[in-house]
């Protein structure tokens, strides 16, 4: 979807180049469980593979959006308690051409994070107490607009595919480690050469697997950034959300684990694009515009908190640690 508010030549090569990135990386990762289940089992393996996957995509796709969202403790949001988020989102699932509005759930959590479950036809977009409370409802809608745009994309099936097939890969790959222990005293006194190529692969297949993974995952991210900017017209209020996220949880996981330092954080192990990469990408898009969302007010109308106020970690000798 282009609008002529946005540099549209920039972003139809963005959204090529996201689309190439994901299909290489989606039949990369199909195509190396194959090898590794040919590998193993030949034939009967790669039929056993495909099984698998079908059915557990099947199952993944069928999955509750509730049972999903128990698991973090999160609640409703009625339109009564958050009205000015209802109206964003309505806003921006008409111009998504979703079918059903998302509905808004609650976590009782500090952290800044938002995350979407579920399918087109029912779907809900989960919130935390912290981000409600950390950003603007300029960039409250940018991620907003993120989420409803993972739910388009059909990107929660995508990433369960490659989750379904990594767990797939590393199965196999087990398995056949052990065979090949189980029979590696007999192919020695029978004067056999050991596959040392296949070792070797299967003991870093799920490695290999886990990092096609998350390639995968970074490629989705970069085309629902895309995707939000389109939806909201707004390119400087998903980047500020994103740099507002990137420096109040930087500096909160910081503080915990290496004060006054920064955390290693390779990028191949990274599940999100880099803040700075994808900010870059977001503002290239930028063009005089009006953003195509209307904003209730300046911050979130949210009623209060029910998180409870906790003191800052001290370090304590005598008990040997952090201390809440």
């Amino acid at each position: 979807m282009t609008f002529p508010s946005l540099d549209s030549v920039e972003q139809t090569r963005s959204k090529w180049r996201n689309r190439m990135h994901s299909w290489l990386l989606a039949g990369g990762s199909v195509g190396f469980m194959a090898v590794v289940a040919w590998l193993v089992f030949g034939v009967v393996g790669l039929v056993w593979a495909l099984a698998l996957g079908a059915v557990g995509l099947w199952s993944a796709t069928r999955i509750s959006p509730k049972l999903v969202l128990n698991l973090y403790r999160a609640r409703p949001i009625t339109q009564q308690e958050f009205p000015d988020g209802y109206h964003v989102l309505r806003a921006i699932t008409a111009r998504a051409d979703l079918p059903t509005v998302p509905m808004l759930y609650y976590v009782p959590s500090r952290m800044m994070n938002a995350f979407a479950v579920g399918m087109p036809q029912d779907s809900a977009i989960a919130v935390t107490d912290g981000l409600l409370r950390g950003l603007t409802m300029r960039q409250l809608a940018g991620v907003l607009a993120h989420e409803v745009s993972h739910i388009r994309n059909g990107d929660l099936k995508v990433m369960a595919l490659a989750d379904i097939v990594n767990r797939i890969t590393s199965i196999m790959a087990t398995v056949g480690l052990l065979t090949l222990a189980f029979y590696l005293p007999a192919i020695l006194e029978a004067g056999g050469q050991v596959p040392w190529i296949g070792i070797v692969l299967l003991i870093f297949a799920p490695t290999i697997g886990g990092l096609l993974q998350l390639a995968l995952s970074r490629a989705r991210e970069y085309d629902a950034d895309l995707d939000a900017v389109s939806l909201t017209g707004d390119p400087e209020g998903l980047a500020a959300a994103l740099m507002a996220l990137e420096r109040k949880q930087g500096a909160m996981w910081e503080a915990l684990f290496l004060p006054g330092g920064r955390l290693p954080d390779p990028s191949l192990l990274r599940s999100h694009p880099k803040t700075q990469d994808r900010v870059k990408r977001i503002l290239a898009l930028r063009r005089d515009q009006t953003p195509h969302i209307p904003l209730p007010g300046e911050k979130p109308e949210v009623g209060p908190s029910i998180v409870p106020v906790v003191r800052r970690p001290r370090f304590h000798v005598s008990r040997m640690g952090l201390w809440y």
